[in-house]
């Protein structure tokens, strides 16, 4: 293990053990995972501009790099378990993001649980990117090509707004990328509990207490909506699917890229040896973070130029 990652597990365990005993005290876990990726100064470090804006109704940010075209646009769904996270914490990644993929990026601010449980996130993402459609950092304008990514429960609702949208009849993404995505809420992946030793920062144990807070009581928990590993993925777009294998949710990539194959999606899984979940918060100090990164823009450039 490098120096560098040593420094971000440990980073995360620290994080981990207050972040669980705070589920009780929400303001503070919030602030807490402001500062997931605070393993070093640079990962904070904005690579471009930023600035807020109402993504019809939906409270969201541009953040543009300087190589970004403002009709290509990506849609970015932050995680934090469905109940933290915030664009602010992100703009590091969604910058880098945006310069390795020329994309103008919509950071979106949805709504969180337990105030505002399922499904009302996901619409709020679905709202955004319909709205990105017709809207571009320089005013109303039709977007020539689109991408939605996210990680974690982002990742989870970057998956789920597909299906949605294709059900709404919205035109599709051209490429989607999810990261350390939670597809599952069975939970019955097996590298819950093989990989639970590995994990610095997912204790399985969470797992449970999250459905409580996320769910409306009497939710069907295989809803493709919000278990995408059960939905309809024959007419899913191209996806780029990256896991660290230091991760409980290891399979759960595994699992939905097998799916996606099987069902004629253009799908490519990346597992990453040694890397914890969303590790690619921590470029530029870790290197991996960056060739991750990298990745990403090769995957959404080439697949934006097929379409």
């Amino acid at each position: 293990m490098s120096p560098e990652t040593k420094a971000v597990f440990d980073h995360l365990d620290g994080i981990q053990q207050r972040a669980f005993d705070l589920l009780r005290d929400l303001p503070a876990r919030r602030e807490l995972i402001e500062s997931y990726f605070s393993v070093d100064p640079s990962t904070h470090v904005v690579d471009g501009n930023w600035y807020d804006v109402d993504a019809g109704g939906v409270k969201a940010e541009w953040v543009i790099a300087d190589n970004a075209k403002p009709d290509h646009r990506l849609m970015y769904i932050h995680g934090g378990s469905w109940i933290s996270g915030s664009p602010k914490g992100y703009r590091g990644l969604t910058s880098r993001i945006s310069r390795a993929t020329g994309c103008a990026v919509l950071s979106v601010d949805y709504r969180l649980a337990p105030e505002h449980q399922f499904p009302a996130g996901l619409h709020d993402c679905c709202d955004a990117f319909e709205w990105m459609l017709g809207n571009g950092p320089e005013g109303v304008a039709a977007a020539k090509q689109t991408v939605i990514c996210g990680d974690s429960a982002g990742g989870n609702l970057a998956l789920s707004a597909v299906l949605r949208l294709q059900d709404l009849g919205v035109p599709a993404p051209n490429a989607v990328v999810s990261i350390s995505p939670a597809v599952d809420f069975t939970a019955s992946s097996p590298s819950i509990k093989t990989r639970a030793d590995r994990d610095p920062i997912i204790h399985p144990a969470i797992f449970e207490a999250l459905q409580k807070l996320y769910l409306p009581s009497g939710q069907d928990i295989r809803d493709p909506y919000l278990s995408p590993l059960f939905g309809d993925l024959s007419q899913f777009p191209p996806l780029l699917l990256q896991v660290g294998d230091a991760e409980v949710l290891l399979d759960e990539s595994a699992r939905m890229a097998e799916k996606a194959k099987l069902q004629g999606c253009d799908v490519s899984l990346e597992v990453w040896d040694e890397m914890p979940h969303v590790f690619q918060g921590f470029a530029p100090f870790l290197p991996e973070a960056n060739r991750a990164i990298e990745s990403i823009g090769n995957f959404v450039t080439t697949k934006l130029a097929l379409t």
